[in-house]
């Protein structure tokens, strides 16, 4: 966690898109980590959700996932989050508002997919769009949009101190690495439903994005809400670094199986004669 955790002194300039910090081994071993790493991530969440079930503990975790097109979060939902039981899991997918959302506070929407206590919430996009995109498209005065960088602090506080564990992650991909996911997607028609002529012209935006994913790491990167620049160029090292943040956090919350509320030996012998 600590290798991709933006600092203070953090630069998104500096992050190479192709790297893998923290991982000395290639694709191969990166690829056996996961499965290893899956089976590990199975046995937390269930733990979680258990501990919820029948202890009542509050805990949850919130995964928020942020990147430009292409940058694998689909991936990461599909490859990591697969791996456990879909009964422990809130998967939120944040589009363009509706007429009604815009009628609220930009938080209204966001509020309502909180994960449960006892669940591992996935935020596919998130409150962090209109903080990006407001700025870059310029959707929102600029008065308003700092407005909004405290009101996402004071938001994910109140998370915090209600028992989520929150990870929030900017997949970093290159730009010569998204023109060729760009060109795959229009390369197989099996992939045509995933691309959109719109993502060229965000692509020709990317200066203007990375500039509003600085100042978002400069306001809102918090003790208790940290983010994580994950470097996506190589599918398999995003989607491991990913499932091991999510398992060093559950690790940190020092989970257990909760105790049954019931005699267990009464239980056996009322089977044995059953």
């Amino acid at each position: 966690m600590d290798v991709l955790r933006v600092r203070q002194d953090f630069l998104l300039a500096d992050l190479d898109p192709h790297g893998k910090p923290g991982f000395e081994g290639g694709k191969t071993e990166g690829r056996k980590s996961l499965e290893i790493g899956a089976e590990i991530l199975a046995d937390l969440q269930e733990q979680l959700f258990a501990g919820h079930q029948m202890g009542d503990d509050p805990r949850r975790v919130l995964l928020v996932l942020q990147a430009m097109d292409t940058a694998g979060k689909g991936g990461i939902v599909k490859h990591v989050m697969s791996a456990v039981d879909p009964q422990g899991v809130q998967l939120a997918t944040f589009k363009k508002p509706t007429k009604e959302e815009l009628a609220h506070d930009f938080l209204w929407r966001i509020r309502k997919e909180v994960p449960e206590p006892g669940m591992i919430g996935v935020f596919d996009r998130s409150h962090y769009e209109d903080v990006l995109i407001a700025r870059v498209r310029e959707l929102a005065p600029p008065e308003e949009i700092e407005r909004r960088y405290d009101a996402i602090n004071e938001f994910e506080a109140e998370l915090a101190a209600s028992g989520t564990v929150i990870i929030k992650v900017m997949l970093h991909i290159s730009m010569d690495e998204q023109r060729e996911r760009l060109l795959k997607r229009l390369d197989r028609r099996d992939k045509h439903w995933k691309f959109n002529p719109g993502d060229i012209d965000e692509r020709m935006l990317a200066p203007k994005y990375r500039e509003s994913y600085q100042l978002v790491f400069d306001r809102t990167t918090t003790p208790y809400a940290p983010w994580y620049v994950i470097p996506a160029d190589r599918k398999w090292y995003a989607r491991l670094a990913v499932q091991h943040l999510l398992i060093d956090a559950l690790e940190s919350m020092k989970l257990d199986w909760p105790l049954a509320d019931y005699d267990i030996e009464e239980q056996k012998a009322r089977l044995a004669t059953g």
